[in-house]
Parts: structure tokens; C-alpha cells; sequence
């Protein structure tokens, strides 16, 4: 009882911490009692049937494929699927609560986007990178050194081609955490609460100790090429002057799985696919910065073997990726040139895989791209049937 009480009051005070600044005003993660640790293995959601509702005629077909991914699947496999034409809507658990990981990335775009739009930055602005912006992975951004001044629109590309979490972080820190949520809280849920990419991995180590609230930029970086798993743990442990016995949680599956739980960089899938919609109908940003966001998320070079893998050739999918450990996400909108007599199809596709490791969920997101396909959700027309 008492490890349990001392977990849960680390928790509460690292989700604080990271919550500074601007977003203090916000309203806190959820209670902590929702934050104990769990098992990692992934035990399948029981889903319910279909309510009797009016369906896409290629729902039942969908369904069956998706049904069929998932079964094979070792973790659990989530989806939303939005036709904008027609409105017509397909979801496999997409009302449950889903980490985005670097999903988070789009609304953060959006963000940066508005400023630009009122005139306070543009693309050329240059930003200068500090000593606690540079987070581990990839992109370019950790190849320049503190006090290199670094453009906009650099930047994004940077946080969106390549998904680069430094990039991130610097334009998380130019216009404001309390300006990315506001917009997380206007086009996802008013519920979601992001944090910096840096602030990712000191919840997370948290669980196993509340001095990981103090980790430094040159920290995490060390703790990244100490590689995976145990090693990790035991430089962790190194880094905060403990020992692995001084930890509340065993091992990174429980403490990432523990960090999950509190739903921080969280959203619906049916949400974040309503984001979405509205970036690709102008509603989220004004025509030339859609546009500009559209063909920045079009050349995205992760997630190739992933849901575009499985689409047709012909498709062009603006997308955003999302990985972290054990969680795998693709999300993003997939449209078709239009054909002689019909209008250009676009289908919002979100989706994201939790519970098993990245070749195995990368493979149900390609063969879920190839059952969109299949299904026809991708024809240019669309009929409704009731529901038998």
C-alpha cells in the first residue's frame, strides 16, 4: 500500500511539473487513481455489436477485415475511418482513449500556423536552439548545436517529414504550450492535454523514480544510446545516484505502460480523425497554410510500411506517424484524383496499434491499408443501406 501511495504522489507531482508555464491554467491530468501500473500484454477489448443505424455499404466488408487484422494481431489494433464527401464513418474500437505519440505533431503544426497567420511569425522567422531543446530521435535538428538559429519553416519540416522531436520541442517553446493545447482542446477534445517531447520521457522514467523530474536535455540523450530494456534501467538508476532496488516499477514495460495510463497525449481516434476533417476543409487553418500543411504531411518519410503501403499507387496520403514504445499510429487523409463524372475522393484514416512490437504493428497498419482498399471505401460513390 505504501509503494502504491508513494506511485501515485510521484505521478501527480511530475505531471505538474510538466504542465508549467502557460498550461498551468488548464485543468490537471486525470485523477491519479487512474495511474497505476499495468501489465503490458494487451488483453483484447470487448467489443460490441454494431447499434441498428444506417451504414456505409462497405462498412461490413471493412469490418470483417478489420476483425480478421486484429485477430492475427499479438497487441490491439484501433480505427476510424471517415469518408468527407458523403460523411459515411467506420470505427473499430475509435471511442477508446489511444496514445498519439507524435500525432501530437499535427496540432502543434496548427498552432504555429495560426501565429503565422496573424502576422507574429513566418516561415523565414529564425529560432534560436537552446541547450535544453534537443530531445533523442531522428531528423536534423540534433545535428546543429545550441545557439544555431534555425528558420520555421525548417522546423516543421523537420517535426513532420521526419517526425523530429527537437524540432518539435523548439516550436512547442515559440509560441507556447497553452497555445498547442488550446488548439488540441478546439479541433480534438476539450480533454486532451499535450506536453513537450522532452516532458514525454521524464513522465515516463518518473514511474520508476521522482528524480527523473529533474533529467536534462544531455540526460536523455545518454539514456537513449544506452539502448533498450534493462540497460536503460540501470542507467537511469546511474544518472539519479540510485540503485534499480530504489525503483517503484520493474522494468520500462510498466513504467511506459503506467505512463500511458494517465492519457496525457491522448486522444479518440474518432477526435483525432475529426482534426482531420477539419484541416482538410479549411476549418482549422486559412486556404494557404492548409494547403502549405497538406503537402508538408503528403511528404512524410515514416511510416512507408504502414497504412500507404496498403493503399492504391493513385492516393496521395497526408499523414502524420506516431511511435513510441509499444504504441504505433498512423493517421492521416487519403485522397483520390477524381475520375471522369465523379469528384476526388478523400477519406480520413486514423489508426494506431498498441501492445506488440513495431514490425508486427507496422505490418496490421499496412495490411488495415490494404483492407480500405479492398473494401471499397475508396470508390467514388458511396451508397448508404440500412442496417440489417
Amino acid at each position: 500500500m505504501l509503494r502504491r501511495l508513494r506511485l501515485l504522489c510521484i505521478v501527480a507531482s511530475l505531471a505538474l511539473s510538466s504542465m508549467s508555464g502557460a498550461a498551468l491554467s488548464q485543468p490537471a491530468i486525470p485523477p491519479a487513481k487512474a495511474m497505476v501500473p499495468v501489465k503490458p500484454g494487451i488483453a483484447k477489448t470487448a467489443l460490441a455489436a454494431s447499434p441498428p443505424v444506417a451504414r456505409p455499404s462497405w462498412s461490413a466488408e471493412l469490418d470483417r477485415r478489420v476483425r480478421d487484422i486484429d485477430a492475427r494481431f499479438a497487441g490491439e489494433l484501433g480505427v476510424h475511418v471517415q469518408r468527407l464527401g458523403d460523411g459515411a464513418q467506420y470505427d473499430f474500437r475509435g471511442d477508446e482513449i489511444w496514445y498519439l505519440a507524435s500525432g501530437v505533431k499535427v496540432p502543434i503544426a496548427i498552432a504555429v500556423l495560426r501565429e503565422i497567420e496573424q502576422g507574429w511569425l513566418t516561415l523565414d522567422t529564425p529560432i534560436t536552439l537552446l541547450d535544453s531543446d534537443f530531445v533523442d530521435g531522428a531528423g536534423r535538428t540534433n545535428a546543429h548545436r545550441a545557439g544555431d538559429r534555425l528558420t520555421i519553416g525548417w522546423l516543421i519540416e523537420q517535426m513532420i517529414v521526419h517526425s523530429d522531436n527537437t524540432a518539435s520541442d523548439v516550436l512547442i517553446r515559440t509560441v507556447g504550450l497553452g497555445q498547442v493545447n488550446a488548439v488540441a482542446s478546439e479541433l480534438i477534445a476539450r480533454d486532451v492535454r499535450i506536453t513537450t517531447l522532452a516532458d514525454v520521457r521524464r513522465l515516463a522514467y518518473g514511474m520508476f523514480h521522482p528524480g527523473a523530474a529533474a533529467l536534462t536535455s544531455q540526460d536523455m540523450l545518454a539514456l537513449q544510446r544506452a539502448g533498450s530494456s534493462q540497460a536503460r534501467v540501470r542507467a537511469l538508476a546511474q544518472r539519479l545516484g540510485v540503485t534499480p532496488a530504489d525503483f517503484l516499477l520493474p522494468d520500462l514495460d510498466s513504467a511506459f505502460e503506467s505512463y500511458y495510463a494517465t492519457h496525457v497525449n491522448s486522444a479518440t481516434l474518432r477526435d483525432y480523425g475529426h482534426m482531420l476533417a477539419a484541416l482538410q476543409a479549411g476549418r482549422a487553418l486559412d486556404p494557404d497554410r492548409t494547403r502549405y500543411l497538406l503537402e508538408v504531411m503528403a511528404r512524410a518519410q515514416t511510416g512507408k510500411q504502414r497504412i500507404r503501403a496498403g493503399l492504391p499507387s493513385t492516393a496521395r496520403f497526408a499523414h502524420k506517424t506516431g511511435t513510441q514504445y509499444r504504441r504505433v499510429c498512423d493517421s492521416g487523409i487519403a485522397s483520390l484524383p477524381a475520375r471522369e463524372g465523379t469528384a476526388p475522393v478523400e477519406v480520413v484514416i486514423t489508426a494506431c496499434a498498441r501492445g506488440a512490437g513495431t514490425a508486427a504493428s507496422e505490418r496490421a497498419l499496412r495490411e488495415l491499408g490494404a483492407a480500405i482498399t479492398a473494401s471499397g471505401v475508396l470508390n467514388p460513390v458511396s451508397s448508404l443501406e440500412p442496417a440489417r
